[in-house]
């Protein structure tokens, strides 16, 4: 059962299954946390994982949503696949894909914390916690994660041509749909990385997830 909060206002682009859920936030790359701190709406864009029912978001030890343990958040994830180009303003729209998330903070400690963390890494760059160093105790200490146990969630989806007012249509305007396309380009070492090294693994793979 989908609490009210959690539903979509239009119904026809709503799904609540788990796998459109999922499919959303494990190819998005940020996610937005909205939160109320000190009276006022907060949202703060963050990067974040899901591990089965949860997500995880990172940030500095001392940052405000560090301090929100037991405090409702929301998280939205949202992929933009297109302009919709109707025949009027009034028809012309976006093509998108969007992930609600609602459920309570819970600050991670201990050993959660830091399998959290090489999540986190890893789902900007599958694999790319096994290529690093281990981190060392003050990074652990000055990196805080909180975790978002899902409790309900929603996605919406747009897809397709503009809706237009029959009336439009012999116009001779343009309509219809301009992709918009998300990929990784090709990775640019910096000065530190020897001449000839190859990328790493995980960057092939990161890349992999944008290719139709």
């Amino acid at each position: 059962m989908v609490p009210d909060y959690a539903k979509a206002r239009q119904g026809k682009r709503a799904h609540y299954d788990e796998a459109t859920i999922h499919a959303i936030l494990d190819t998005g790359l940020v996610g937005h946390v909205g939160f109320v701190a000190d009276g006022r709406p907060m949202v703060m864009p963050m990067a974040y994982a899901r591990c089965g029912g949860t997500l995880y978001l990172h940030g500095a030890s001392k940052t405000r949503l560090m301090g929100l343990d037991g405090l409702k958040l929301c998280v939205t994830v949202t992929q933009l696949t297109g302009i919709v180009v109707a025949r009027s303003s009034f028809h012309h729209s976006v093509n998108y894909r969007c992930a609600v998330v609602h459920g309570q903070a819970r600050k991670v400690r201990g050993e959660e914390h830091a399998r959290a963390l090489d999540a986190i890494t890893d789902h900007l760059l599958p694999g790319r916690s096994s290529e690093l160093r281990g981190m060392t105790v003050q990074e652990l200490k000055a990196t805080g994660v909180i975790a978002l146990d899902i409790e309900a969630a929603s996605a919406k989806i747009r897809t397709g041509p503009p809706v237009e007012d029959p009336a439009d249509l012999p116009s001779t305007l343009w309509g219809g749909v301009v992709p918009v396309v998300t990929a990784l380009g090709t990775g640019i070492q910096d000065a530190h990385t020897p001449e000839g090294t190859l990328p790493p693994e995980s960057l092939r793979k990161a890349q992999a997830k944008f290719i139709a």
